[in-house]
């Protein structure tokens, strides 16, 4: 148990920011889950639509240091590649 007021203090607030950030998460997988669903269908407008709304939700990731740049770009890209497949 910590001692200090300072350090009490830090394990309140990662406390608070564990909380924010794996709702992030969840809300990021939960937009992956979507595009995988459509893919999956093989409709590619609708995977289209719902790869926009990730690649924005995931970038927000990003600027809230959820994810990193290079691991976000391997995920939009692995998942891009995927609705390429849908039309051949």
């Amino acid at each position: 148990m910590a001692n200090k007021s300072a350090a009490k203090k830090a394990i309140r607030s990662s406390a608070k920011k564990n909380v924010v950030n794996s709702a992030r998460r969840s809300r990021i997988r939960t937009y992956i889950r979507k595009v995988d669903d459509a893919v999956k269908l093989g409709d590619e407008a609708k995977s289209r639509e719902a790869f926009k709304a990730l690649e924005k939700e995931i970038m927000r990731g990003v600027t809230k240091k959820v994810l990193t740049l290079n691991t976000a770009a391997r995920k939009l890209s692995r998942i891009s590649k995927n609705i390429v497949k849908i039309k051949k």
